[in-house]
């Protein structure tokens, strides 16, 4: 039976400089295009955090709803080459295309005053209070890593192109979409004032997931299925868990809030917004094993 699946890729998927990316994208392509061959309807996501910082650092002068527009660009020129290669290779005459989506936020969200989004490249202590004092940068320290700048993290209200992306997936297209998690923007009136920030691209996914009535959200990373008392000698895989499950493990402090926590409320979320909607956490190379109920996390309601 063919779904409507919404992937959502990891920064596992795109590597760290344009030229790793360019040939990440040709492994990142083949399991996306096994689901589409299985007969699912697939609309693919991705983050941009390096990217996107690797952007601003060499303009500093350019805006940076201007350096998310770049990244969605770059990013979805190379994955929508891939796809449509990959496609070619098995005799599949399916179109790929990226559109360079506007994320609508609240201009009073919470986040403005409290930046909270890594992007870009690690630094030491030093380097990082050398940019605090040279760029005005907010600099935190990420997961023992190093520190990097971070930014406001507004939760998507909508999305700008959605009928635009809707009309292609309906026609049969494959769409990358919500780029990075999107350019951030608010409404003034009728225009779309873009606002220096990164929305969460697992948030956005689900967005679009929702407004395309999606069957599945699949949010990938680096491991095969989520962990509590992860690192511990008690560490459970989770194989498949209801929402009451998911929130009480987010209350006893199971998932970091930088890595997996915005993943797993990112699935609860799509799963409580409709009956039989469902939430796929896993790597990409298990994708396909996933949606056959053979590994990964499920989250359903």
């Amino acid at each position: 039976m063919s779904n409507k699946i919404v992937v959502a890729l990891g920064g596992n998927a795109l590597g760290k400089n344009p030229k790793e990316q360019l040939e990440l994208v040709k492994e990142t392509a083949k399991p996306i295009v096994d689901l589409i061959q299985e007969g699912n309807n697939v609309i693919v996501a991705h983050g941009n955090g390096p990217q996107v910082g690797m952007i601003n650092l060499a303009m500093p002068d350019m805006p940076f709803p201007e350096c998310g527009a770049m990244s969605q660009g770059y990013i979805g020129y190379h994955l929508q080459n891939a796809i449509r290669e990959e496609f070619l290779n098995r005799n599949m005459n399916i179109s790929v295309s990226t559109v360079i989506t506007q994320v609508i936020v609240d201009r009073d969200d919470k986040a403005f005053s409290n930046p909270t989004k890594p992007i870009g490249a690690f630094y030491n202590e030093n380097e990082a209070k050398k940019l605090e004092e040279e760029k005005g940068y907010d600099m935190k320290e990420d997961a023992g890593r190093g520190y990097r700048r971070v930014v406001p993290s507004p939760i998507p209200v909508d999305i700008a192109e959605k009928e635009t992306v809707k009309t292609l997936v309906d026609n049969g297209h494959v769409v990358i979409t919500v780029g990075g998690g999107g350019i951030p923007v608010i409404e003034d009136n009728n225009s779309l004032i873009g606002v220096p920030a990164v929305i969460d691209k697992d948030f956005a996914s689900e967005k679009i997931a929702e407004i395309l009535d999606a069957d599945y959200l699949i949010i990938l990373t680096a491991v095969e299925k989520v962990a509590i008392n992860f690192g511990k000698e008690n560490e459970e895989l989770l194989d498949k868990i209801n929402i009451d499950d998911a929130y009480k493990y987010i209350d006893e402090g199971h998932f970091a809030p930088g890595s997996m926590l915005p993943k797993v409320k990112a699935a609860i979320k799509f799963a409580e917004s409709k009956e039989g909607r469902k939430s796929l956490i896993t790597s990409l190379e298990k994708a396909g094993d996933g949606i056959q109920g053979k590994t990964g996390t499920l989250i359903v309601r």
